[in-house]
């Protein structure tokens, strides 16, 4: 941490006479975009498609480096410690941006180490089984978690992932009994429950939907306060279990100490590419809602769902393992 500061202030007298006419030419070479969950899943999938168009924008590269684990922390963490020059940035989201640093201790501090840049899209999960079980709703599968305490296995994309804090809700609002099985990313866990490892997971609706509509897993409820419209069949989770809501959120940061110039013309092109019709279609093609926001509207707008999620760790008494 002492190295990653000194270099942070190094930059930061470096970039002390910034020109911010610079910032107009920006950038000059390849920009690179840290993903902090692994390649095939809704983040991953997100980057490479605003990530083109920004290269599109820019006239030059964006190169995606997947850096999963740790529920979205060590992507964060990796991304805390790059040069402040604004040739890095990372999409975070709930997980490893608001909930993670209150579960357990973290090798960063989004308030020190990160600028918030743009909130870029919000979605909802999706409760699925696999079809070879025969539930066929929410309600079913709480008669079974009854019925059977301690025998009903869950998977979550790792602690403070939205999955993690949608079924903590669930158990908290239901007072059921099932084991935790937590995995580095979504993808991961879906390929279980098809696999019938575990029975249910709160899925990004990304990696869910092919399998939904293929047959091979069944749609619950989704956690949006209001039906999704990808899956407009499905009841929302709240319908069944009054107060079951939560939504997931992805957005830019820059490490600390970046020039304001830069961030402004990087936010500046970054809304530019999120209103762009094809960008999105295609994140609607992803399962979520593409939406922008300026970097204080993004700051406070995290500080709320820490305040909410502080909240329900507290009366859930959510703990993780060291």
């Amino acid at each position: 941490m002492l190295r990653n500061l000194l270099w942070k202030l190094l930059a930061t007298f470096a970039l002390v006479q910034f020109n911010p006419a610079l910032a107009q030419a920006f950038p000059v070479k390849p920009v690179r975009l840290i993903v902090t969950y692994p390649p095939g899943g809704s983040s991953d999938l997100m980057a490479r498609v605003f990530g083109q168009k920004l290269s599109e924008v820019w006239g030059q590269q964006v190169l995606i480096e997947s850096k999963p684990g740790a529920a979205g922390s060590i992507g964060m963490e990796f991304a805390a410690r790059q040069p402040a020059d604004g040739y890095t940035f990372v999409v975070g989201n709930i997980g490893p941006a608001a909930v993670n640093p209150l579960l357990s201790k973290v090798p960063y501090s989004m308030a020190k180490d990160f600028v918030p840049v743009s909130l870029i899209s919000t979605g909802p999960n999706v409760l699925v089984v696999n079809s070879a079980w025969q539930v066929k709703s929410l309600d079913e599968v709480l008669a079974y978690a009854r019925a059977n305490p301690g025998k009903l296995s869950y998977g979550t994309s790792g602690p403070g992932s939205l999955s993690h804090l949608s079924t903590e809700m669930l158990k908290n609002l239901t007072k059921v009994n099932m084991v935790e099985i937590p995995y580095k990313g979504g993808v991961l866990a879906v390929q279980d429950l098809l696999g019938q490892q575990i029975q249910l997971i709160f899925s990004d609706a990304l990696p869910a939907m092919q399998h939904i509509r293929a047959g091979k897993l069944r749609g619950l409820c989704a956690t949006g306060a209001e039906r999704f419209a990808l899956l407009s069949d499905l009841p929302t989770c709240d319908s069944v279990v009054p107060g079951l809501v939560a939504v997931n959120w992805w957005g830019v940061f820059y490490p600390t100490g970046v020039p304001k110039a830069l961030v402004d013309k990087f936010h500046a092109d970054m809304v530019k590419v999120i209103r762009d019709p094809v960008v999105k279609g295609k994140f609607a093609d992803l399962g979520v809602e593409a939406v922008s926001s300026t970097p204080e509207q993004f700051g406070a707008f995290i500080r709320v769902e820490m305040d909410k999620y502080t909240r329900l760790i507290k009366t859930a008494n959510i703990k993780v393992n060291p």
